[in-house]
């Protein structure tokens, strides 16, 4: 399994817009293929910054989900709305604890 966190530094202006587009493409996000989990998180220092985090079946999954028309088009939408550059890292789940 493939865990994917995305660090999203947004302008605060653009919060409301963020979080909308958010709420509006979440389960499409989630319903993609090889797509196993999918959270937003919100910083509690820095308001601005959010954090997605998601768990894919495998690398290709994610690569797949990042090559489709559906990604590049709310990628497109979603980086006008960043104050800077995002960064993202991709790890291998090694033990989870429910």
């Amino acid at each position: 399994m493939l865990v994917r966190i995305v660090k999203l530094a947004i302008k605060t202006e653009n919060i409301a817009s963020f979080e909308l587009l958010f709420q509006a493409n979440r389960k499409h996000i989630r319903a993609s293929e090889g797509c196993c989990f999918l959270a937003l998180y919100r910083d509690r220092q820095d308001p601005t910054v959010f954090f997605t985090h998601s768990h894919w079946k495998s690398e290709k999954a994610l690569e797949d989900y990042r090559e489709s028309e559906f990604f590049k088009h709310l990628w497109g939408k979603t980086k006008k709305l960043f104050r800077s550059a995002p960064e993202a890292w991709s790890l291998h789940a090694l033990e989870t604890l429910n």
